[in-house]
């Protein structure tokens, strides 16, 4: 496990070398917010990690239903009985196993890992725009129906789950990286994933933080040469 900070946001990393699963801590005044759950293993190493920092997780919001996001969910619920669940109210459907797609939605089918057996629901259901502490919900569907990402509007900070990546280089998710593929295997809809990443563009983050690999400070020019990439490939 590794972990890193960028002022209050903490990263944490499993399997860093081979296939890094990141999820992220979220630092206000008194809690913490955790947000995605890794892997099923992930949970001791977040606990440990919040202990550390000093501060209580007071909520576990999801940026999406795939099971690298949401492993350790069960174990982190029964550790944290009084932790808020979040996540879309799109993706909430996922969460429970639910692949099924709505009339007005591209009827491509969802891929990627989606639960099967995580028992824990959410608490609260996300829609674009709200606001969860100092984090503003922002939805990115394209890898999933339902993926958000969530913006600090204190430090400017963008968790963007898998809407992007860095590992292998920064890519859109859906745009294939042979040194780390699997992203693109998992993205439901590449059209919409072009148009979510060119929405997180425009919030103009100060630092990118995603699902797989390096939180990246000053990332405009890394994102806007990836949407260019995805953007032509499509």
């Amino acid at each position: 496990m590794r972990m890193e900070r960028i002022d209050g946001l903490h990263g944490i990393t499993f399997f860093p070398v081979w296939f890094p699963v990141n999820c992220y801590l979220v630092e206000e005044e008194a809690e913490l917010t955790l947000i995605d759950a890794a892997l099923p293993m992930s949970a001791k190493g977040i606990l440990a990690a919040a202990e550390r920092i000093g501060k209580p997780i007071t909520r576990i919001v999801l940026t999406h239903a795939h099971d690298d996001h949401v492993g350790a969910l069960d174990a982190l619920h029964a550790a944290l009985p009084d932790a808020k669940v979040l996540i879309s109210a799109r993706d909430a459907r996922l969460l429970g196993g639910d692949r099924t797609l709505d009339p007005g939605e591209p009827q491509m089918p969802i891929r990627g890992g989606v639960p099967k057996g995580v028992q824990t629901r959410a608490d609260i259901t996300l829609a674009d725009g709200d606001r969860i502490g100092s984090l503003q919900a922002v939805s990115v569907p394209g890898h999933t129906p339902g993926s958000m990402a969530f913006l600090d509007t204190r430090s400017g900070a963008l968790i963007a789950g898998d809407a992007f990546q860095t590992r292998g280089g920064v890519a859109v998710s859906g745009r294939l990286v042979p040194w780390f593929p699997f992203p693109a295997f998992a993205t439901w809809n590449k059209e919409a994933a072009v148009e979510s990443a060119r929405r997180l563009r425009d919030l103009k983050p100060s630092v990118l933080a995603v699902g797989h690999g390096r939180m990246l400070k000053q990332p405009l020019a890394a994102m806007d040469r990836a949407i260019q990439a995805a953007a032509a490939a499509r």
